[in-house]
């Protein structure tokens, strides 16, 4: 089934793309939409597909292209389409629970044209289910479900606030003293995945061995993937319940990893993650993220507000203006904090109008 899914993605891509390179015509959604409800008449294939399946696989194309066409305005690089390859193609979306695929209540899978299949269940399953997604991540399948619970207003925490400075020394420094540890799950697991990649470079393409070895080589960045998952979930999680208002920093990462000395460390981080993390654990238990501008709160003294300058390898701020010494961490999650009270209860301006940032 997936692969029948890759094909119909690599077939409406072959479309657009000779489209508009014979004719000068551009296809949307819509031609390909109807093409593809003709072509099942006379394809076993597609017609063995959900077609409202079908039509989310060239909607994730759609998607693609009107991605293509807005950094192609914004000046940005433009990154055109590509095809899958076998295996580059790994979930299949059903927009609609209930149709081509359900949850039984004996804890088994129906899929259309694929039968009853195991599942084991991560937790029950709370409110209304609108989609549904099969993935594979290394060597497992799952199912993701999408659930709507309705309104839930949560009370505010009554918490005490804290501002948190994400490294690489430290995965991050809260500013009331706490190092959190950077496991770094990439570096410990770096030799493993090495020789599973040369294993794979070894084997001759369209070969069972390179098969296997390839499946080898997921399963030990699926391994690296949920490790980095969980100790942001757990990470997450504990701020939530120590903290009432939590204070980060709006960091360009994309923009960080071009540093190619530091690249390799910030995405083992994966600093992205765990703050979409925490944003989602904090708006379930009624705790306030503020994101902050990050300039100059490592340079900025957090007890007399001087600027303190230092390169990156000084790990402790001294200030001569008042003698405050701690680590720069701590220094910098302070300012951070201190930035987020003060947005929290200055006036800023908006079209015109003075308004209270919350």
């Amino acid at each position: 089934m997936v692969e029948t899914h890759r094909r119909l993605y690599n077939a409406c891509l072959e479309q657009r793309k000779l489209a508009y390179e014979l004719d000068g015509v551009s296809l949307n959604y819509a031609h390909q939409s109807s093409w593809f409800k003709n072509q099942r008449l006379v394809n076993k294939w597609f017609e063995k597909l959900n077609f409202s399946s079908a039509q989310a696989t060239m909607r994730r194309l759609d998607r693609s292209f009107q991605a293509f066409f807005r950094r192609i305005k914004t000046g940005d690089k433009p990154g055109y389409p590509r095809f899958k390859a076998q295996g580059r193609f790994d979930s299949v979306e059903f927009p609609s629970y209930g149709d081509g695929i359900r949850l039984l209540p004996t804890g088994k899978l129906r899929v259309q044209h694929v039968g009853l299949v195991k599942c084991k269940a991560h937790r029950p399953v709370e409110g209304e289910v609108k989609t549904a997604t099969l993935k594979l991540e290394g060597d497992k399948w799952h199912v993701i479900l999408s659930c709507d619970l309705g309104e839930v207003v949560m009370p505010a925490s009554n918490n005490p606030p804290v501002g948190i400075d994400v490294g690489l020394e430290s995965f991050l420094t809260t500013s009331d003293g706490h190092h959190e540890p950077n496991p770094r799950y990439l570096t410990s697991e770096l030799p493993a995945l090495r020789r599973a990649g040369r294993a794979v470079s070894r084997k001759k393409k369209g070969g069972k061995n390179r098969k296997k070895a390839a499946k080898n080589l997921r399963r030990l960045y699926a391994k690296v993937k949920n490790l980095r998952r969980d100790h942001g979930h757990k990470t997450a999680l504990n701020l939530c319940r120590r903290y009432g208002f939590i204070a980060v920093e709006g960091l360009n990462i994309k923009g960080m990893v071009r540093n190619h000395r530091l690249s390799r460390a910030i995405a083992d981080a994966s600093w992205g993650g765990f703050l979409a993390t925490l944003r989602h654990k904090a708006e379930s238990a009624g705790v306030s993220v503020v994101e902050v501008n990050p300039c100059m709160t490592s340079q900025t003294c957090s007890g007399c507000g001087c600027e303190v300058r230092k390169k990156l390898s000084v790990r402790v701020h001294r200030c001569p203006h008042c003698g405050l010494v701690l680590h720069r961490d701590i220094n910098a999650a302070r300012n951070i904090l201190a930035r987020a009270l003060r947005a929290r209860t200055e006036p800023v301006g908006v079209n015109g109008k003075t308004v209270s940032v919350a």
